[in-house]
């Protein structure tokens, strides 16, 4: 059974909604209000993802086989952290509803905890790394799940959330174009020295960090203020939620395991490709100046592209679109490899970035209209709208992707006997990166495209389930 809430977020009575709420329409104020959390995100967390590498390496002062090994086992930590936290938000309503009280909860220290990681009073500390990093990954999860969560609270429409996640992944993108052309614009201008990687920039990135994370903080404010839960469960069916309900909704849930592999894939090309980023105009093209134009060609095509994700989708189906992009985003990929002295040919280093970008945005832009589809079938299945454990369930695999993204850029670079002190990377190191930014994220989704070739969740198909599940509900409260 369902339960309404209020704007303010408190409970109201405890009855299902009928089909006209439960498949609302959301105004467009709504629609930005939501997406703009992913924004909010991007600007604190994809900083992280995209920059720490680099920053603990060439500023801070780990080794690469360190960092690596510190990014790993704070992936460990979140394999317990995640379902812990999903429990938690599906079980307990805060003043402010089950899922959006987070936002502000979480996100206000999350936001200082983002500066500490760039701070460099300890310079070197290994153990401030880790002590800096796990929190903030912790935070991070208490802020992520329940806002993956209250997406499959706003609606059961399904053509609703395409456009809902299509507005969300516009917005993720501006977050995301801030932080690939930026930042490092940013910690230059911010900079002692006028560099961003060298140990005197250390201010630029904390005077950065810290303009990123107040922005952050005020747009998941803006967020919280704007969206409103209508589909979640009531009191009683949360009170028997447990940690036990993500193996079991594992088990019984094939959609949900095919999201899930498929998130782990996306996010492992997509962290090993943005930490060689980097690496690869710094250290092969040779034009570190332009890094910024290269991160930016790396978020662009979302303006472009995104917009026409519902209309793709109608037009070919949800399968086709993903093995379409997907295959862009490898041809794209082979050109970046096979490029002949990419710093004479900036020009076509450029136009190769702007083509595999196009492909792994809409891909991986879309997955996320997902995760509503895959709760909305465990609801069907069971009577229970786990949305908490549902997120979990795919941050655990995201984040496990996000773990390949931090350990495998630091062991390749190891493996080929890179070091950040030399001018002139060895051919080997120069092999290495190549092979960060396009054969290890190339073969990532080719097998991206096997896994997702097994989702069954039509559109029709859904609609029917939803209808089902607010007919369920009418005529339980009719017989009580």
């Amino acid at each position: 059974m369902t339960a309404t809430i209020d704007h303010a977020g408190s409970a109201a009575t405890h009855t299902a909604p009928g089909p006209e709420q439960g498949f609302h329409k959301l105004t467009w104020t709504q629609r930005i209000g939501f997406g703009s959390g992913d924004l909010a995100q991007n600007l604190i967390y994809n900083t992280v993802s995209t920059y720490l590498l680099f920053f603990y390496t060439e500023v801070f002062g780990l080794s690469a086989g360190a960092a690596a090994t510190m990014f790993l086992a704070v992936r460990l930590i979140d394999v317990l952290w995640d379902p812990i936290v999903g429990t938690m938000v599906d079980k307990h309503s805060t003043r402010f509803g089950r899922y959006r009280g987070w936002l502000v909860f979480a996100g206000i220290p999350l936001s200082a905890l983002a500066v500490l990681v760039f701070w460099t009073g300890m310079s070197g500390s290994l153990l401030y790394a880790y002590v800096t990093y796990v929190g903030l990954s912790m935070l991070y999860t208490l802020l992520n799940v329940p806002y993956g969560a209250l997406n499959s609270s706003l609606t059961r429409d399904n053509d609703e959330i395409s456009v809902l996640t299509t507005t969300r992944m516009f917005l993720a993108n501006i977050g995301g174009l801030a932080v690939a052309f930026g930042v490092p614009v940013l910690v230059k201008i911010f900079s002692a020295d006028g560099n961003w990687d060298t140990p005197q920039s250390a201010g630029g990135w904390l005077t950065t960090m810290s303009i990123y994370a107040a922005v952050g903080l005020a747009v998941l404010i803006f967020t919280f203020t704007q969206t409103k839960e209508r589909v979640v469960m009531d009191d009683a069916a949360a009170e028997q939620v447990k940690v036990s309900d993500l193996v079991t909704e594992f088990k019984r849930n094939k959609p949900l395991r095919v999201v899930a592999f498929f998130f782990i894939t996306a996010f492992a090309m997509m962290s090993v490709g943005n930490a060689g980023a980097a690496y690869y105009m710094n250290d092969v093209v040779r034009a570190s100046d332009s890094v910024q134009w290269f991160n930016a060609l790396g978020v662009l095509p979302a303006f472009i592209f995104l917009p026409l994700v519902p209309r793709i989708k109608r037009w070919i189906g949800k399968k086709q679109l993903f093995v379409g992009f997907l295959s862009i985003a490898i041809v794209g990929m082979a050109m970046l490899y096979l490029i002949p002295n990419p710093a004479d040919h900036v020009g076509l280093v450029m136009v190769a970035q702007f083509v595999k970008s196009t492909g792994v945005i809409v891909a991986t832009g879309y997955m996320w209209s997902l995760i509503p589809e895959v709760v909305s079938y465990g609801e069907w299945r069971s009577g229970r709208r786990i949305s908490g454990i549902v997120n979990a369930l795919t941050g655990i695999f995201f984040k496990a992707g996000m773990a390949l993204g931090g350990v495998v850029p630091g062991l390749v670079l190891s493996l080929t006997d890179y070091h950040s002190e030399l001018t002139v990377q060895s051919s080997s190191a120069t092999q290495g990166i190549l092979w960060l930014v396009s054969v290890i994220p190339a073969a990532l989704l080719v097998v991206a495209m096997v896994i997702i070739g097994r989702y069954d969740l039509t559109d029709e198909r859904l609609t029917q389930m939803n209808t089902e599940i607010e007919q369920r509900a009418t005529e339980g409260l009719a017989a009580a």
